[in-house]
């Protein structure tokens, strides 16, 4: 390996590739970032099948990183292991399944500690303030993202009238984004794996002036072009992401967004009641 792949993580070393590989040595890296424990854990042959690529383009993903041969990436990606980093664990250990519910409770616990040891409560507050303050507070998310970004939006309408969420059906993203004001609230999830489009949407929200928070996983960079970062630690025992964090924040950000709208969240919610019993829909 050679002396530039031991100053730097074996997973920064593939991130910052990742714009310059090849689309099949691109794909591979994609999935050495989702698991780095399979090729902790495999030879080249077994991670080629798993990644659906050839096992020529491992070997040449690996130079690309830097390393002489599978062998040396490999034995770093093991020396991070024994960190202790669940991120490192193979996607599946049929040995466990027994302690499955105890597993996934401990990593969801530790994932909140993790993500909120990073978050102060002046963030959270200046985050509910500007929210209450915009003219509108736009919601934004795609593939795992959109759901959370639905679950916010819906959240909000409780206390804030103005609020929508991006996309929306039928519509094409311009139809909505050239109305960003810069008194508006962006708030954008990017939890892996992130559309191709993410960067320019966080850039055209920095253009237009508006305060913007982005909501991301524990693996990128603080964004520089955002008002608020808040990464969520998303660390799981098994294949799937672990998003508990990610809906604690959302439901955080919402409860708090209420309490400091005082009198007028009451004032909206009790007529939010009224006509729910009005037109019986509950």
């Amino acid at each position: 390996m050679s002396t530039i792949a031991k100053e730097r993580s074996f997973l920064t070393r593939v991130r910052s590739a990742l714009p310059t590989l090849h689309p099949a040595e691109r794909r591979l890296g994609e999935f050495v970032c989702d698991f780095p424990g399979e090729l902790a854990s495999y030879d080249a042959q077994e991670l080629a099948k798993f990644a659906n690529v050839s096992k020529a383009t491992v070997s040449r993903f690996v130079r690309r990183l830097g390393y002489e041969s599978y062998e040396a990436a490999r034995k770093h990606a093991r020396e991070e292991q024994t960190t202790g980093s669940r991120l490192f664990l193979p996607s599946s250990d049929a040995r466990n399944e027994e302690h499955s519910l105890a597993s996934n409770l401990e990593q969801g616990k530790a994932n909140l500690d993790r993500t909120f040891a990073t978050i102060t409560q002046a963030e959270v507050d200046d985050v509910a303030r500007t929210i209450l303050s915009a003219r509108k507070t736009w919601v934004i998310g795609f593939r795992a993202s959109h759901s959370f970004a639905d679950y916010l939006r819906w959240q909000l309408t409780q206390v804030v009238e103005q609020v929508t969420s991006l996309p929306g059906g039928g519509e094409t993203l311009g139809e909505q984004l050239v109305n960003f004001m810069p008194d508006d609230c962006v708030i954008i999830f990017g939890l892996r794996r992130r559309m191709a489009l993410t960067e320019q949407l966080l850039a055209h929200a920095k253009e237009c002036g508006t305060k913007l928070l982005y909501i991301t996983d524990e693996g990128l960079n603080v964004e520089p072009s955002a008002t608020w970062h808040f990464r969520c630690h998303t660390l799981a025992t098994g294949p799937l992401f672990n998003h508990t964090a990610v809906m604690a924040l959302c439901h955080l950000l919402a409860m708090r967004t209420i309490e400091l709208a005082g009198d007028a969240s009451r004032s909206r919610l009790r007529r939010i009641e009224t006509l729910n019993d009005r037109f019986e829909e509950l």
